[in-house]
């Protein structure tokens, strides 16, 4: 049992929150009380944030590619991609699962409870299956068990290297040759997560360029059943290798040719045109934007007000992990906002002028649904309880309205400002230190340190 300073509900914030756990960590009692009962901590509760879009093994090169020599230096995504690629190609499923649990560990601490694994690793390093087909992805799955976060695991469709051509080399453990062997992949996947009770499952396909068009389109229809998720119109290149392939933008092809609807997230989406946004808005489906990622990889800047005024779903991600904290990304989103609008009204909603709020309900919701998650409250009754608590006495908090909580939280507040993060009731994280910090980041180091990426 424990007492909040407060907890923030759909409806503001809740002052004095008494929080009642049963024995799984879902919420049994909920109410205001007058005197505190059992333990008070004297902070605010927000629900964890959701991370809908995460490459786990990427963690492993972050810093990496920002070092350039020469006086010309052709760097771009494309560039950044090989050394992907070759991140990609040196990890065994030990180190894998090292590198996953010291990120997924870093996540907690800053507040996000659940993470979406767009999981595309999946072969050994000569491109040959393991004997079980989804060896990587249990890896992933057994990270987030050993650190205490949700995983929604998403392995993922890549069959091409990119419209039209073969896989390269450096993709070879990516690759289903067709729609047969990803169905294997998925129903490997399904056995995968049953031995954590936080795991879900959600499908998708890597892109229009990694994926041919029927295959593609069939491999949509699993939406009817799990959340899909798909990389669409990051970058200039992909859209005019997708004109010239196909006649069309990549996401314009994918509005006419798929039943896009709410189980869809589109992740980026950096490059639409007017039709698309207005489109991608009134089908219902999510956006997930990567905000430092498509910073860090210079993808573009996405039509976000644009796409507000037709009322879309979005939500955040890590992507390349260059940045784990939900609350850098949320503001690092805005502002990328307010340097092209030149207003300061980014998340504004008609008549909802609490920015603040705004960000956290929309991502929340957004982000819950993309990992098949129930996301209609924040709090409640029979939920379990997966909450970020703010504490009350950090300068700037203390000495905040409650009015304006959410937006001292998002735009002055950073981790330092966390007493801790808690998954189906308990505190995995507690004064800015994951429970099993040590033994994580001695895992860590020793994987790193044996592939001599650094």
């Amino acid at each position: 049992m424990y007492t909040f300073k407060g907890l923030l509900t759909e409806n503001g914030w809740m002052e004095n929150a008494f929080v009642k756990l049963d024995d799984a960590g879902n919420i049994s009692e909920l109410k205001t009380v007058e005197t505190p009962e059992g333990e008070y901590v004297d902070g605010y509760v927000l629900p964890g944030f959701q991370n809908a879009h995460s490459h786990a093994f990427q963690y492993a090169m972050c810093g990496l590619a920002e070092y350039f020599e020469g006086s010309e230096v052709p760097d771009d995504f494309w560039s950044w991609r090989d050394a992907m690629y070759r991140i990609a190609l040196s990890l065994s499923p030990e180190q894998m699962e090292d590198v996953a649990a010291m990120l997924y560990a870093e996540m907690l601490r800053n507040g996000y409870t659940s993470v979406a694994e767009f999981h595309y690793v999946h072969h050994d390093k000569e491109g040959k299956a393991y004997q079980n087909l989804s060896e990587m992805g249990e890896r992933l799955v057994a990270a987030a068990k050993r650190v205490g976060i949700r995983i929604t695991l998403i392995p993922m469709f890549y069959q091409k290297g990119n419209f039209g051509t073969e896989p390269y080399d450096l993709q070879k453990r990516f690759i289903s040759k067709n729609i047969e062997d990803y169905y294997q992949l998925l129903e490997a996947s399904k056995q995968s997560i049953k031995f954590y009770d936080k795991a879900n499952l959600a499908v998708g396909s890597h892109s229009l360029r990694a994926v041919q068009k029927e295959d593609l389109i069939e491999s949509s229809l699993l939406a009817k059943d799990y959340p899909f998720h798909i990389h669409i119109a990051e970058q200039l290149k992909e859209i005019k290798d997708s004109v010239d392939f196909y006649g069309k933008r990549p996401a314009e092809w994918l509005l006419e040719n798929c039943d896009v609807n709410e189980n869809f997230n589109l992740i980026h989406c950096t490059h639409l045109e007017d039709n698309e946004v207005e489109g991608i808005a009134k089908s219902g489906a999510n956006i997930v934007l990567c905000p430092s990622t498509e910073g860090n990889l210079g993808d573009g800047r996405f039509r976000f007000k644009d796409y507000q005024k037709f009322g879309g779903n979005w939500s955040i991600g890590t992507d390349s992990q260059i940045c784990v904290n939900p609350l850098e990304d949320l503001r690092l989103l805005d502002y990328g906002q307010r340097i092209y609008t030149h207003r300061r009204d980014t998340f504004f909603q008609p008549n909802l002028g609490d920015s603040g709020f705004n960000a956290l309900k929309t991502a929340w919701k957004s982000g819950r649904k993309s990992m098949a998650f129930e996301n209609e409250n924040f709090f409640k009754v029979g939920q379990s309880f997966d909450a970020v608590v703010v504490n009350a006495k950090a300068p700037l908090i203390a000495t905040s309205s409650l009015k304006n909580l959410c937006n001292t939280i998002v735009y002055s507040s950073d981790s330092s400002h966390l007493l801790g993060t808690v998954v189906a009731g308990k505190w995995v994280v507690r004064n800015g230190k994951h429970e099993h910090y040590e033994e994580v980041r001695q895992g860590f180091v020793k994987s790193i340190n044996a592939i001599k990426i650094r």
